[in-house]
């Protein structure tokens, strides 16, 4: 008997073969922690004995809360009184408490007993009503754990039961931006599942709640960016969102002043997080496993596994839109994925459009792959979002046409039939989207797919008037290009390449890498195919050619010419962008040419010798910049000098790579490496990247480039900032004060109460500055130091009677009796 109970889990449905896991285990043993501690004993003596035990040690701590966790979860009777003595002992404010409830709920919530699911969402309401700090995203786990296209009971439960939770507590939610979007983002999907009469009454909950949202909270709602336009599409037939439709596109200022229309939503790329958001922790591993861990050929079975797991019933249709975004927005390969022989994206995604049977859901599928290509911008978007796309297409060619044709034929048709009075932007977006993937060599031309003999007559025909300026010329005289190029210039040779004859000279190229004026380089290179390294892409180089006029080309300066030698042996595309730098005296054009430099060396990286010459080279440039232009003339710190003094070739390097660090991009070492050797040659890159986050307002997730760069220096943050605001120090004190805000804001581990960093700043600044930093201190923008022994223990060994203990002790009594006690 005893066996048979040991072997039971009141917390998990266990099948004969799982047994129990380690947290099953771990809940047992904490359990019986707090039951030796409180048998027995009254209320009191029992609250008083558990204090007593969490003041020990750690792991006594995490034991007794755990323990408590395991009461209220499973002893619905004892459950208040549990989560009192829960509140009461925890020490770390429930914060361990929330950690392990959120473990529980992203790797465990599907083997949850039903009475155990609802003592969790019980406890979720305490936690709520006690307004405790990360209750929120605990919410926004459990919400991931409402499936897609699962109309099963057990899930329409936990949607209704989530969903009550949150209308009874509005004024709290109302309180987190990001998880009312969430929230929107979860049920306007779900809308789209429960159209069965058996679901009306949920759904009209559903439809209430997400109205009220929108309506209300649209400013917060907008995070969501164009796949919210996606999914109220799916549901625009419903009474009270074609209302909202009406809106949103003749009166979008009854929903927020500042919102202009439908094009201002769709202009917003969607942020991985929502596409994280409707696909459980499960399907998630599943997914990522599939396309990062087997091999292409081998497939089906794990595909047959997921379909009849996931997509076998009526309902699980519009799942497929689901895992299509998330595939195509959150799942970006690695270069090494991308050459080894992994599963490829568009297998996948071909996979999940040819088992997709109702019409319906088909449509919405198509329009989850092309989503991102209607108003796609190569500045704000990432070329990975479209790539899928237009590979399957291109892979369908042979094995499945009828892919391929619905895809072209969709992709035509959805040009004025999106919203016809935005008809030019679509064509525009998807043009941007056309040329982006011939810059970035995803194919080298598309003339199979808009040329292709096999599409019937009306499918040739509509891709001819949708694309003509990719389908073969039929005609011999046309207006010139947005870039002076003459399309009289382009002598057709055999239908798949052109002779472009520009400034005197001639280079080969596809018809379809024609430049435009729209076309922009995306800072997010990705593909892995192979090219020589004097290969430049064509486009590439005719943007260059026609942006270096005899006026913009200046005469090289004596300082320049003597790294000639080194930039001659720099190859292929490094060695153009060098160039420009060097030649070029448009500033703009510069900066594009680091722009771009980055873009290559992100996307082949350079080897050592050939990585040496460039350092070189680049800290020759960027020091002769400086000498010619000082950070800051004349000490005028204000927007309109801080703004010029960050727009220039040096500091776009810097804000490249912030950015690839914000983005999480796996491409940023190469950068990360040439940063750090040209800081071997130039102290001040240390200061001068402070000083562009600080210069640029940079987000705080930005300020992550700077520990980056000292992780990558091997020396630690404190070390760095100190090194490098003394060497700002001895060039310019007021930008030393200027950059204090974020120093002590950013880093505050490092900076505060760090005597040496302190010494530094009331050691340099005069009287004036003095006066700043205590304005921003009594501001609250600014904190130097906390109630440490340490200050006061600086305070004592300075002279009483000396200017520099002056500032100090007037630093130090705006932090109260620390400093005014001491003295």
């Amino acid at each position: 008997m005893d066996q048979v109970r040991s072997s039971a889990s009141r917390i998990f449905n266990i099948t004969s073969v799982e047994g129990r896991d380690d947290w099953d285990e771990k809940c047992d043993r904490t359990f019986g922690v707090v039951q030796n501690l409180i048998n027995d004993l009254s209320e009191k003596e029992a609250h008083d004995a558990l204090t007593s035990a969490v003041c020990k040690d750690a792991k006594t701590h995490e034991d007794v809360c755990v323990g408590l966790i395991y009461v209220i979860l499973t002893d619905q009777q004892n459950a208040a009184r549990s989560y009192r003595d829960l509140s009461f002992v925890s020490r770390d404010g429930l914060a361990l408490v929330l950690s392990h409830l959120t473990q529980l709920v992203v790797e465990r919530f599907p083997r949850l007993l039903d009475s155990v699911r609802s003592q969790l969402i019980w406890l979720i309401k305490e936690l709520v009503r006690a307004n405790v700090t990360g209750t929120d995203m605990l919410i926004w786990n459990l919400m991931r754990q409402i499936a897609g296209g699962d109309v099963a009971a057990k899930n329409i439960w936990l949607a209704d039961t989530l969903m009550e939770l949150l209308i009874d507590q509005r004024a709290w939610l109302d309180k987190f931006p990001f998880l009312i979007a969430s929230v929107v983002y979860t049920y306007l999907r779900l809308i789209e599942d429960h159209i069965s009469p058996t679901h009306a009454f949920i759904r009209q909950k559903e439809i209430n709640f997400c109205v009220s949202l929108l309506r209300e909270k649209f400013s917060d709602c907008m995070a969501i960016g164009r796949d919210l336009v996606r999914l109220l599409q799916h549901v625009a037939r419903v009474p009270e969102f074609e209302l909202l439709w009406r809106d949103i596109l003749h009166n979008p200022k009854v929903l927020l002043p500042t919102f202009t229309g439908l094009s201002q939503l769709m202009q917003i790329r969607t942020s991985r997080r929502f596409l994280y958001l409707r696909l459980t922790p499960d399907m998630e591993k599943k997914i990522i496993f599939l396309t990062s861990s087997v091999r292409f050929g081998n497939q089906k079975r794990y595909q047959d596994w997921f379909q009849r797991q996931y997509l076998s019933t009526p309902e699980s249709q519009s799942l497929r839109c689901d895992l299509i975004r998330f595939i195509v927005g959150v799942i970006h390969p690695s270069n090494e994925v991308l050459c080894s022989e992994i599963i490829p994206r568009w297998a996948v995604l071909g996979w999940l459009l040819t088992t997709c049977t109702h019409p319906v859901a088909a449509a919405h599928a198509k329009m989850a792959l092309f989503y991102d290509w209607l108003f796609y911008d190569g500045e704000r978007d990432n070329i990975m979002n479209i790539e899928p796309a237009i590979l399957v297409m291109y892979h369908s060619m042979r094995p499945h046409p009828a892919i391929t044709a619905t895809l072209l034929d969709f992709l035509c048709r959805i040009i004025p039939n999106f919203y016809p009075p935005m008809a030019n932007q679509v064509r525009l977006g998807i043009l941007t989207s056309l040329r982006q993937i011939l810059e970035k060599r995803v194919l080298p031309s598309l003339s199979p797919l808009m040329n292709n003999p096999k599409l019937d007559r009306e499918l040739q025909l509509l891709i001819q008037e949708s694309f003509p300026e990719f389908c073969r010329a039929t005609q011999n005289s046309s207006p010139p290009t947005a870039d002076g190029v003459k399309t009289e210039d382009f002598k057709e040779l055999d239908g798949d390449s052109m002779i472009v004859s520009s400034n005197s000279e001639s280079v080969l190229a596809p018809p379809s890498l024609i430049p435009a004026s729209d076309t922009h380089l995306s800072d997010e290179p990705v593909f892995s195919e192979e090219e020589d390294q004097d290969d430049i892409p064509i486009a590439t180089k005719i943007k260059m050619r026609g942006k270096m006029t005899a006026n913009s080309v200046r005469t090289i300066p004596p300082q320049l010419l003597e790294i000639s030698n080194t930039v001659a042996q720099l190859d292929g595309d490094v060695r153009v962008y060098v160039e420009m730098l060097i030649s070029e005296s448009d500033i703009e054009a510069r900066c594009s040419a680091v722009e771009n430099l980055v873009q290559s060396i992100s996307q082949d990286p350079l080897g050592s010798d050939q990585s040496q010459m460039l350092v070189q080279c680049l800290h020759a440039i960027f020091l002769h910049d400086l000498n010619t232009t000082p950070l800051l003339t004349g000490h005028q710190i204000n927007p309109e000098a801080m703004e010029e003094s960050i727009s220039r070739p040096l500091f776009v390097l810097l804000r490249s790579f912030a950015e690839m660090v914000d983005d999480d991009s796996k491409s940023r070492s190469p950068i990360a490496e040439l940063l750090v050797e040209l800081y071997k040659l130039q102290p001040k890159m240390g200061y001068f990247l402070l000083y562009f986050l600080r210069a640029s307002k940079a987000s705080e997730s930005k300020f992550a480039s700077y520990r980056e760069v000292c992780q990558a220096r091997d020396m630690e943050v404190a070390h760095c900032l100190l090194e490098d605001l003394k060497i700002c120090a001895d060039d310019d004190v007021n930008l030393l004060c200027y950059m204090a805000v974020d120093v002590f804001q950013k880093f505050p581990d490092e900076s505060r109460n760090n005597s040496e960093l302190l010494h530094l700043y009331v050691s340099n600044i005069d009287g004036s500055q003095l006066y700043q930093l205590v304005v921003q201190c009594l501001l609250g923008a600014l904190v130097l130091f906390d109630r440490d022994p340490s200050v006061i223990e600086l305070l004592g060994k300075s002279n009483r009677n000396s200017i520099y203990a002056t500032k100090w002790f007037t630093l130090g009594a705006l932090y109260g009796h620390v400093v005014i006690n001491s003295i």
